[in-house]
């Protein structure tokens, strides 16, 4: 890796610190405000912000668990979050969109394994909803994670494209 490349880099995590430092910040605030004053409608009928506490994983599972599910929990997140860095290390500098995602998936990692470290449960502040349509609360560390493995989605549905495109070339210019 050139020096240039391990600057981009960390460039990259730059961004997933700035990331984390939202969340966290984000965290705070509704900790502070939102628990103890109640929900605040941003968006009538739309968007909320309402504290919750959330001691399992993504959208409650594996809530009732105590203090083995938040260990456990937090293992697996340690053990995500080293992967990601693993396989971060190991992108070339030109997978721009595979180096963003594995930034945004990082910083969301990170925030919520420091929350459940540091808590022992995960703070959840945003809440959508849709006439009877109701998402689970969610925060910025979610949000990071979900536009991370949809980037990762994106960039594979891609790839693929691009594969078959390249080998169709070649079948063409074989017949030709």
């Amino acid at each position: 890796m050139t020096k240039k490349d391990f600057f981009w880099k960390l460039g990259y995590l730059a961004i997933a610190g700035g990331v984390f430092m939202i969340d966290q910040t984000t965290k705070a605030w509704a900790t502070r405000v939102l628990r103890f004053h109640g929900e605040r409608s941003v968006i009538t009928d739309l968007l909320n912000f309402a504290y919750a506490q959330n001691t399992g994983v993504a959208f409650s599972m594996l809530d009732n668990n105590g203090d083995s599910g938040r260990w456990g929990l937090s293992a697996v997140a340690f053990v995500a979050a080293a992967l990601v860095l693993y396989f971060f290390w190991r992108t070339p500098r030109s997978d721009d969109r595979i180096l963003g995602s594995l930034a945004l998936l990082l910083a969301g990692i990170v925030g919520n394994l420091t929350d459940r470290i540091r808590l022992g449960f995960v703070v959840d502040f945003i809440d959508v909803q849709f006439g009877s349509w109701h998402y689970p609360t969610f925060n910025i560390a979610d949000a990071a994670i979900c536009i991370g493995a949809g980037l990762l989605m994106l960039d594979l549905v891609l790839s693929k494209r691009n594969q078959k495109t390249e080998i169709r070339n070649q079948h063409e210019e074989v017949a030709k």
